[in-house]
């Protein structure tokens, strides 16, 4: 399998998507790094050569922040906002939604399985 910025990339695939499987590339950004070390994108990543590959890295390595150093800085820009006590930072810190989202229904992927609570139903009064 070859290697583009430390991470083994899929060798049967187009060089396209081979390069959006890099956590921080997608799909317009894997267009710009072929465009700048002169690529052509519909070729097959096996047969791309040690040169080619080199470029591939050395174009992500100096424009781009990918892989380890991303997660990294996310993670830190998250935890400034905990650190402030920012409205975002305090969604953050409860597990909820952080995007305005609606959290009466609909917010289970964010918040976790249902906390069933007991002796609500049958209570009047």
């Amino acid at each position: 399998m070859p290697r583009i910025a430390g991470i083994d990339i899929p060798e049967k695939k187009k060089i396209l998507f081979s390069l959006q499987y890099i956590h921080g590339v997608g799909p317009k950004i894997a267009a710009a790094i072929l465009t700048k070390s002169g690529i052509d994108p519909d070729r097959r990543t096996n047969t791309l050569g040690d040169q080619e590959l080199a470029a591939i890295s050395k174009v992500i390595d100096e424009n781009y922040v990918v892989e380890g150093a991303l997660r990294r800085q996310v993670s830190q820009d998250i935890q400034r906002l905990k650190d402030i006590h920012a409205y975002r930072g305090e969604r953050h810190r409860r597990s909820l939604p952080a995007r305005g989202q609606r959290t009466r229904t609909n917010a289970r992927t964010r918040k976790g399985k249902k906390k069933t609570v007991a002796g609500k139903k049958g209570v009047n009064g």
